[in-house]
């Protein structure tokens, strides 16, 4: 079961910056689930508010949104994909592309994290980067949750035909499709980088 989800604070309210040891042994073994493990039941409608309700609350410079959800369950689901599989025989690796079609078929909940820019003082890069957030914090808030999750993009998130049929507007793009349901199957840890290989600590010249 779900874990229960605390209203949202208040505007204006004083939130603490203090410590959790929760957070950190959750943070500490965070791992993604596989696509091809996730199955019924997903989560509820109002489990997914829930959710996309904590997505939101990432770093947003200007408080712009530059972002939007569309979701992607049931019936709905199965019209959409079968429209992207249309398109899959025309795509540089057909059978890459066809078998890549069972990441988005076999969860049951999918929402689709939509980037999109507002012209103003706020660059673009940081819109952009605003709306990558959004699809870790669903990746996080969907794991402390207890659902299995996973955060994908492929050939369907750049083809300009299957982004007409998500129904993007001009200057939209696919930050990601997050795939949420119960995972069969407890992932693996997999290999991380060396953190220390790949720091610097900068000096004046």
């Amino acid at each position: 079961m779900a874990a229960s989800v605390p209203p949202a604070p208040e505007f204006a309210e004083t939130l603490p910056i203090e410590a959790s040891p929760e957070v950190v042994a959750f943070l500490a073994k965070r791992r993604s689930a596989s696509a091809m493990t996730l199955a019924a039941p997903g989560p509820d409608k109002t489990q997914l508010a829930d959710i996309l309700r904590l997505a939101a609350r990432v770093p947003d410079h200007g408080k712009l949104a530059p972002w939007r959800f569309v979701i992607l369950q049931g019936a709905a689901k199965d019209a959409f994909a079968a429209e992207i599989t249309k398109l899959a025989d025309s795509q540089a690796n057909p059978t890459k592309a066809n078998a890549a079609l069972r990441k988005l078929t076999r969860p049951p909940v999918c929402v689709a994290v939509i980037s999109r820019f507002i012209p103003g003082e706020i660059p673009e890069w940081e819109q952009r980067q605003s709306a990558s957030a959004v699809c870790h914090q669903m990746l996080l808030a969907a794991a402390a949750l207890g659902w299995g999750a996973n955060w994908i993009t492929d050939w369907y998130s750049y083809d300009p035909r299957a982004t007409a049929v998500l129904g993007l507007a001009e200057g939209e793009q696919v930050a990601g499709y997050l795939y949420l349901g119960t995972s069969t199957e407890q992932p693996q840890e997999r290999v991380r980088p060396d953190v220390a290989a790949i720091t610097t600590e900068w000096s004046p010249a």
